[in-house]
């Protein structure tokens, strides 16, 4: 599929500080939800930063639509809605003219187009009520009313779940899968909560230390050697035959052994070993599973502190 958004070899260093990015490049192709994932100080904002035109990169470039936001912004955002960082309010207005104002200052405002956005949203009842009387999941709302109004075609959402309760998460993982299959939008954003983002993307970029470790599609996940949840005790004793057996442990209870072996092998040799085996099943490989093997095979290229270097609050 075409590319909605193309990021090419993106290099940045704030000051004296470690490299926040190492020559970063990924895509995200019209009509996807695209996860970029990390921990804190592996870069995810200071991308998010470069790609609204906030951050300006020491090399790469970023392209919208094929449109280079380095050479030009205004037209390559256009089509662009956003919710980076903690979205700000005017308190002591309501809804409807924080709306109405922030809007204004880029797009103009369309009061009937801010009315089906609103509804949308589910504010219709609370739209005119002071923000300072919004709990976090409608200013969470109200942030993503601003960032729809501009009718964007590319949706960038910097940790839009944080702090919301369980039912919130859902809401807005439904009607964010509800965007792209029934308008098309294009979405990247990032997040840690790894269950939601298994839920909500189709491929998902990796970075660690500034540095893509991978790339790929969420469906991909399970195509390496296959997991297994076990109970075993000792555990000690019992990784060490499973060691012998081409085998490792990914976490206590999760094992991980090679597609060629056969799980009936494996639990004889415990057995035999004295190794008393409680259960032993086949285990789906989740994103945390993956995410966290990742990390485990791929060292920090430099130590340092675990701020992406901009002075902004690490992601």
């Amino acid at each position: 599929m075409a590319a909605m958004l193309e990021i090419d070899d993106l290099r940045k260093t704030f000051g004296r500080a470690k490299p926040a990015l190492r020559g970063v490049s990924f895509e995200v192709a019209k009509g996807e939800i695209h996860g970029l994932l990390g921990h804190n100080g592996a870069g995810k904002s200071t991308t998010l930063g470069i790609i609204l035109g906030m951050v300006m990169p020491d090399h790469g470039d970023v392209r919208i639509n094929g449109v280079s936001v380095l050479t030009d912004r205004s037209r390559a955002l256009h089509g662009v809605g956003a919710i980076f960082e903690s979205p700000a309010f005017y308190d002591y207005l309501s809804g409807w003219d924080n709306l109405r104002i922030l809007t204004g200052y880029s797009n103009g405002f369309d009061q009937a187009a801010a009315l089906e956005v609103v509804d949308r949203v589910g504010l219709g009842t609370r739209i005119r009520s002071k923000v300072r009387t919004y709990s976090h999941g409608m200013r969470q709302r109200l942030a993503l009313a601003q960032a729809l109004l501009p009718e964007p075609s590319l949706l960038l959402l910097d940790e839009p779940t944080d702090g919301l309760d369980p039912e919130g998460i859902r809401w807005f993982r439904d009607f964010i899968l509800r965007l792209r299959d029934e308008r098309g939008i294009t979405v990247l954003f990032n997040s840690h909560l790894l269950s939601e983002v298994e839920l909500m993307c189709d491929r998902v970029t990796i970075l660690r230390e500034g540095a893509k470790v991978f790339g790929g599609a969420v469906d991909a996940l399970n195509d390496g050697d296959p997991l297994y949840d076990a109970a075993l005790d000792p555990w000690d004793r019992a990784i060490e035959v499973i060691r012998r057996l081409g085998g490792d442990a990914i976490v206590p209870g999760r094992l991980q052994l090679p597609s060629s072996t056969d799980p009936a092998t494996v639990i004889d040799r415990l057995v035999h070993s004295g190794i008393r085996v409680n259960s032993f099943a086949p285990a789906r490989r989740s994103l945390e599973d993956f995410y966290m093997d990742l990390l485990s095979r791929h060292a920090p290229p430099i130590a340092g502190n675990d701020a992406d270097g901009d002075g902004t609050s690490p992601r």
